[in-house]
C-alpha cells in the first residue's frame, strides 16, 4: 500500500508537472493509489488517505487530467486505471500494453491519455467513447522501453525512450513529425516550453538538452557541473526559466534569454 509522500515529494511532484497538471511517476512501490491533499487546500478533495484499490502489481506513474476530475495509474501489472478523483471510483479499465506501464499524460482536452509502456509502445487511449470499450491508437518507432511523455499546448506529444531518443508526434494523424537524438543515456524528462518553440528534455546524465521543436537541432547542452543525476526538467509558465532537479537534491535555474526565429508547430 502506498503511503502520502513527505513535503519535499510533494514539491518535487509539482516542479516536475505543468501548470494545472499534477503528476508523479517512476518508482511508486505501490499496489494502490492514494488521493492525499497537498499543503495548498482544495475544496472539493476527496476525503484525505482515499485508497482506490485495483492494480495487482506495483505502480509506477498517476496523472490528473488538466480539470483535476480524473486520475490515470499504471503499472507492472500492464494494465492502465481512469478513475474519478472526487469518488475515488474506477472509471475505466485499459488493457492492450505488453509490459509495464511506466509513463502517462492526459491530452490538453482531456478527450485522449497517452501511456508509455516498456513495450516500446505509446498507446493513445480515446476517452470519449463510451465505457467498458475505449478505442486506442498505437505509435510504434522507439526500439526501447518509453520512460517519459508530454503533451504540448496544442496536443503535440513527445515521447523519451530507453533507446536515447525523443519522438515528436501528431497524434490525430499518428505520424512522426521529428526524431531527436543526442542523448548519451536513456531519456528521464521531457517538457514543452508553453510556446511550443522549445522542448527540454533530462537524461539519466549530468545534463540536460534544449531542442528546437521545429528543426529538431539541439540549441543548448546544459550541463548540470557537479550535481548528480539530473532527474526532471520543467519551464515556468511564461517559459522565461528552465528548471532541473538533480539526485543530490539540488536544482538549477536556468534563464531563457532567446527565442528560436521559426513559428511553433501548429
Amino acid at each position: 500500500m502506498a503511503r502520502c509522500c513527505s513535503q519535499a515529494q510533494r514539491m518535487a511532484a509539482c516542479m516536475a508537472g505543468r501548470p494545472g497538471v499534477g503528476s508523479c511517476c517512476g518508482g511508486c512501490v505501490a499496489t494502490q493509489t492514494v488521493l492525499c491533499p497537498v499543503s495548498c487546500h482544495i475544496s472539493s478533495f476527496p476525503d484525505p488517505g482515499l485508497v482506490p484499490a485495483g492494480h495487482q502489481r506495483s505502480v509506477e506513474t498517476v496523472s490528473f487530467s488538466p480539470d483535476s476530475k480524473q486520475l490515470a495509474s499504471g503499472g507492472w501489472d500492464k494494465r492502465v486505471m481512469l478513475w474519478e478523483v472526487q469518488s475515488g471510483q474506477m472509471l475505466r479499465l485499459l488493457v492492450g500494453h505488453r509490459d509495464s506501464v511506466q509513463s502517462s499524460d492526459f491530452s490538453p482536452t482531456v478527450n485522449c491519455l497517452a501511456t508509455g509502456s516498456w513495450d516500446s509502445t505509446v498507446r493513445i487511449w480515446d476517452l470519449r467513447t463510451g465505457t467498458p470499450a475505449v478505442s486506442h491508437q498505437a505509435l510504434e518507432g522507439h526500439s526501447g522501453n518509453i520512460s517519459c511523455l508530454c503533451y504540448s499546448a496544442s496536443g503535440l506529444l513527445a515521447s523519451g525512450s530507453w533507446d536515447k531518443t525523443i519522438h515528436i508526434w501528431k497524434p490525430t494523424t499518428s505520424s512522426l513529425l521529428i526524431q531527436l537524438k543526442s542523448h548519451v543515456t536513456w531519456v528521464k524528462s521531457i517538457a514543452f516550453s508553453p510556446d511550443e518553440l522549445w522542448l527540454a528534455s533530462a537524461g539519466y546524465s549530468r545534463m540536460v538538452k534544449v531542442w528546437d521543436c521545429n528543426t529538431g537541432k539541439c540549441l543548448e547542452t546544459l550541463k548540470q557541473g557537479v550535481l548528480d543525476v539530473a532527474h526532471t526538467c520543467a519551464f515556468t509558465p511564461d517559459g522565461k526559466i528552465l528548471v532541473s532537479g538533480a539526485a543530490d537534491q539540488t536544482r538549477r535555474r536556468i534563464s531563457r534569454t532567446t527565442k528560436s526565429p521559426r513559428d511553433p508547430q501548429t
